[in-house]
């Protein structure tokens, strides 16, 4: 049985309106990730892979290596925090996914990335 490393996501979500234009289907979201290692070794972020969900039910699939252009070692007892976006056709949607992580003796993991809303602020009660 492989011990998996302790890591922790958090995200939170929030709608840039600077930048949506509403009457043409365009509404852009920022996210903010931080990923913590909460174990007793480093590990390394190789990939990532998300599913976004409009609320039509349109579904997209993203996959990549590292995110944000980095594949960070975070070190134990560290974190490591980012920023990204992505642009929905609706007002409302979902991201949900993982992270592909390499522990310190070079052993693949899987790092699970909770659904989070995407929505904006006048479709959150």
């Amino acid at each position: 049985m492989i011990n998996t490393p302790h890591v922790c996501v958090q995200v939170q979500s929030f709608y840039v309106e600077a930048q949506s234009e509403p009457d043409e289907s365009r509404f852009v979201f920022a996210y903010t990730i931080t990923i913590r290692n909460l174990g007793r070794n480093p590990v390394q972020l190789h990939g990532r892979y998300w599913m976004i969900t409009n609320a039509n039910g349109r579904q997209t699939e993203v996959q990549g290596e590292g995110v944000i252009g980095e594949q960070p070692i975070i070190q134990p007892g560290s974190e490591f925090q980012y920023t990204s976006g992505t642009v929905l056709e609706t007002p409302l949607g979902t991201m949900e996914g993982y992270y592909h992580m390499i522990d310190h003796e070079g052993d693949a993991f899987q790092v699970p990335i909770s659904v989070f809303r995407l929505a904006i602020p006048s479709l959150i009660h």
